[in-house]
């Protein structure tokens, strides 16, 4: 199999790779995380690299790419820790392509293309636990009109979104519906997350919507594997500068006036870390090869990658901190806010315990070394 990524593959990363260094420098971040962890400026640059639009057809305006080009711009964007919600913009555009009405399609997917409009994911609850099929907000039709109630946590930049895709169960289905901003009954509550950026509590009541389809389990499950996938490919990212801010660290600081990096005890180390960082490159190649398979398989796939992930993303960050010693927990230095983004990465979408259970859940009878 050809892992050697196409000419416009690698010029796509090039672009992404210049901005994130020239144009959100870590002063830029940590300026942004004291102005409330979101940036409406930031987010448009991005969009004018047509990132926004990835998975939104060229005939609403969007590049019309795939799974593997999102592999490598969020790869990219993960070494920057990027705050800013492309991750939405992705599964927004590929849930909104794929499963929503015309009318719905029309109204919104050139504007998520454009970076106009924010439409950001809000499936999570608190009785949940990362399973998609507990729903606790209900939706209703009222005179024509779709109307729904409930409570939504941890919602992606909530309180700047322009609108809220929300599942909620109609008729005792789990359906997929598209909430505007400023909705009647719609309110929202912003706090800054453990890595800077900015999430809120999302709170419907009785709101107007419109239906994007009735069948919103597949489209659920299908949004968050698009999630899944895009973080196992950021977190490679954040592992990967993690990597080198370590590296680099070790051959400049010294004892007994010899760099560390010479100890043959932490080069162990380093190699460890690389080899978790490979197993979990590997694995998110994985995931992304096999977004467009069949839900059952392309699930199956997720909750492997992402177990794998996990471990990684634990091991290179916990590595990357005992290396540096106590000022690799010092906010002044750079290294721990690529610790805080690798454990928000291990719980988003489902932390590696979670998906050890779907693993063990989706196994056959013939799995294991008797198959």
């Amino acid at each position: 199999m050809d892992f050697d990524f196409s000419d416009d593959q690698e010029q796509l990363r090039d672009a992404v790779r210049k901005w994130v260094d020239k144009g959100y420098t870590f002063d830029r971040r940590r300026e942004i995380t004291s102005a409330g962890g979101f940036d409406r400026a930031a987010y448009t640059e991005l969009a004018e690299l047509g990132l926004c639009g990835l998975y939104v057809s060229e005939d609403h305006g969007g590049m019309g790419m795939g799974p593997v080009e999102g592999m490598v711009v969020m790869e990219e964007l993960g070494r920057g820790i990027v705050m800013e919600p492309i991750q939405q913009a992705l599964i927004s555009g590929a849930v909104l392509e794929g499963y929503a009405t015309d009318a719905v399609k029309a109204e919104w997917l050139p504007k998520i293309a454009g970076g106009e409009a924010i439409v950001v994911l809000a499936h999570q609850e608190r009785k949940s636990r990362y399973n998609t099929h507990k729903c606790d907000a209900q939706a209703q039709q009222q005179d024509g009109q779709w109307q729904v109630s409930g409570t939504k946590s941890v919602v992606a930049v909530g309180d700047h979104a322009d609108a809220f895709l929300v599942p909620a169960m109609a008729a005792g289905k789990l359906a997929l519906f598209l909430v505007a901003k400023g909705a009647k009954g719609a309110a929202t509550s912003g706090y800054v997350t453990q890595d800077g950026a900015r999430a809120a509590e999302l709170t419907l009541n009785q709101s107007p919507a419109s239906l994007v389809t009735l069948d919103g389990q597949t489209a659920l499950s299908h949004a968050v594997d698009i999630g899944i996938a895009s973080v196992c490919a950021e977190a490679v990212g954040v592992m990967d500068k993690t990597m080198a801010i370590t590296v680099d660290y070790m051959n400049t600081r010294k004892q007994f006036n010899t760099a560390i990096a010479t100890f043959q005890a932490l080069r162990h180390r380093v190699a460890d870390m690389k080899m978790q960082l490979e197993l979990g490159r590997s694995m998110s190649y994985y995931a992304s090869l096999k977004l467009n398979m069949p839900a059952a398989e392309r699930h199956q796939a997720m909750a492997r990658a992402k177990f794998q992930l996990g471990n990684s993303m634990r091991f290179v960050g916990q590595q990357s901190v005992q290396l540096h010693g106590g000022i690799g927990v010092t906010d002044e230095y750079i290294v721990s806010h690529y610790f805080k983004k690798l454990t928000q990465l291990e719980m988003t979408f489902g932390d590696t315990l979670h998906h050890l259970g779907e693993v063990s859940a989706s196994m056959q009878e013939t799995a294991g070394v008797f198959a």
